[in-house]
């Protein structure tokens, strides 16, 4: 039988190494059941370390859900690490996973190490906060995100994919390799600010300093401190500390720059008060409507957390849905197939409804996520002891739930390396169906705080897809040695030298 990876992730098909197979099964779907005693903590297997630092060193901050993946496949579906004095767990049975998420935010919430860094920076939105400010942010975000609202934003989104579609076409014609996660990283940006905030800061197009260059300092820097032994930061200020603040002060610039744009616009057509024209408008006007529902900070704070969400996890599942569709040229012929259908003579889907009949389009972002999620590891912890499959949780322990494993995980999946749109178009894949294999992926999250720029997300990446199939053919996406593209943990998981270059589609030229 013949073996596959996914950046050293082995499995045989059929067969999972390391012993996982004679673990006890939890049924994709069903409820965690225990069986026998409850065991403690200290009676969990997992991988030895070493005094005062326990497993901390063993693994890098940037290959950290790697080292995970791989302890997974020689401890099971639950181990035991230390990180330094802290005894954490590492899960990865989905029916588990996804009961604790269905209990945030009453019985779970986020490992409070990812709240105190996060607030340390400024981004303490509904991203990371917990209990009642939670509750209040979630719901004035909630009405901002919602899909009526991003139909009325859709022209906006529509103009900065012809910037793009622009900035490739001159890579055609030279022939020159592009950045894709930068180029896309530039596109996220503009249309979050476009989208959410009313500002045109045409990353695109700009030779001088953008705001995009100052945000991707902030998820290597979170990540990096997340991992720490001890926060030194905190103590003595590193280089890359005051280098880290400058970077925050610019974003915070920017951000109070926003606000005050759109309290101005806001205060010129008071009729924006009933049909804001764009996310920040929305979260004002609810915000003045609901009595200063949101502070000035959480109001900041959210738009950091959109701006900073919208451009990473985005343009990082575009950029491996492409490479991996690129490896699979059958099924971008059938991405091509569909955009020509949807958009006629146009370049880009010009209407919101454009999008409708996108299905396959949609089956492989689906399987994209599933195959290289870039939230890997959720880190979490219970408010008060609780029980997990057989093992008895003190309240606060971290928890590490790996989202990757069930889903390339031959219980779940008929060939679970293999790319294959088609298991999400209506159960083609044997033993599962689409309900099943649903259940086993969450690239959004799941339970009620399931990822509100979900919608969002999602039209920017078929919108993207779309323009690329309808114009373009894919010459090369991978990487400049002819590897497969490492991962790499910055907070989110993204490619590492993922380089494309495009030839122009004859019928287009």
């Amino acid at each position: 039988m013949a073996a596959q990876s996914i950046d050293g992730l082995r499995l045989v098909r059929g067969i999972q190494p390391g012993g996982i197979m004679d673990q006890p099964v939890h049924g994709v779907g069903a409820a965690p059941v225990r069986i026998g005693a409850l065991r403690s903590l200290d009676q969990v297997d997992g991988p030895r370390g070493v005094p005062l630092l326990g497993n901390a060193l063993q693994f890098a901050a940037t290959r950290m859900h790697s080292a995970f993946e791989g302890w997974q496949r020689q401890y099971g579906d639950l181990y035991r690490l230390r990180l330094g004095s802290q005894t954490a767990l590492v899960l990865s049975d989905a029916a588990a996973i996804a009961s604790i998420l269905r209990d945030r935010p009453e019985t779970w919430r986020r490992w409070h190490v990812i709240e105190s860094i996060t607030a340390e920076s400024g981004l303490d939105g509904v991203f990371s906060v917990e209990g009642d400010a939670w509750r209040r942010q979630r719901r004035l975000v909630m009405q901002a995100f919602d899909p009526g609202h991003l139909k009325r934003y859709f022209p906006s989104l529509v103009r900065v994919t012809e910037r793009l579609l622009a900035r490739w076409q001159r890579a055609a014609r030279s022939k020159e390799a592009i950045d894709l996660q930068a180029d896309l990283m530039r596109f996220t940006v503009d249309v979050t600010a476009g989208l959410a905030f009313g500002s045109d800061v045409n990353t695109l197009e700009s030779q001088r300093d953008v705001i995009q260059d100052h945000l991707d300092k902030v998820f290597p820097m979170i990540q990096r401190r997340m991992n720490a032994p001890f926060p030194w930061w905190r103590y003595v200020r590193l280089p890359s500390d005051r280098a880290y603040d400058r970077h925050l002060h610019q974003i915070r610039d920017a951000i109070r720059g926003f606000i005050a744009e759109a309290r101005r616009r806001i205060e010129h057509e008071p009729s924006l008060r009933t049909t804001p024209s764009n996310l920040l408008e929305a979260m004002i006007v609810a915000h003045d409507a609901d009595s200063g529902a949101l502070s000035d900070r959480e109001l900041a704070g959210n738009i950091f957390t959109i701006l900073l969400a919208g451009e990473d996890t985005t343009a990082n599942t575009l950029a491996w849905a492409m490479y991996l569709l690129f490896e699979n040229p059958g099924a971008w012929r059938r991405v091509v197939a569909e955009a020509d259908a949807a958009l006629g003579a146009d370049f880009v889907p010009k209407h919101f409804e454009d999008l409708g009949g996108s299905e396959f389009t949609q089956a492989c972002l689906d399987e994209a996520m599933r195959l290289r999620p870039v939230a890997p590891i959720l880190g979490l912890e219970p408010y008060r002891d609780v029980d997990l499959l057989d093992v008895r949780v003190p309240a606060r322990t971290p928890v590490f739930c790996l989202m990757r494993p069930p889903a390339v995980d031959a219980r779940s999946f008929e060939a679970p390396l293999d790319f294959r749109p088609e298991r999400w178009l209506g159960g083609a894949d044997p033993g599962t169906g689409l309900k099943a294999a649903r259940r086993v992926t969450m690239p959004f999250g799941a339970g009620p705080r399931l990822c509100p720029g979900r919608y969002l997300a999602l039209c920017e990446m078929k919108v993207v897809l779309a323009m690329v199939a309808r114009n373009f053919t894919l010459a090369r996406v991978g990487t400049d040695d002819g590897r497969e593209p490492p991962e790499r943990m910055t907070f989110t998981m993204a490619p590492v030298g993922l380089r494309m270059r495009l030839g122009a589609r004859q019928a287009q030229a």
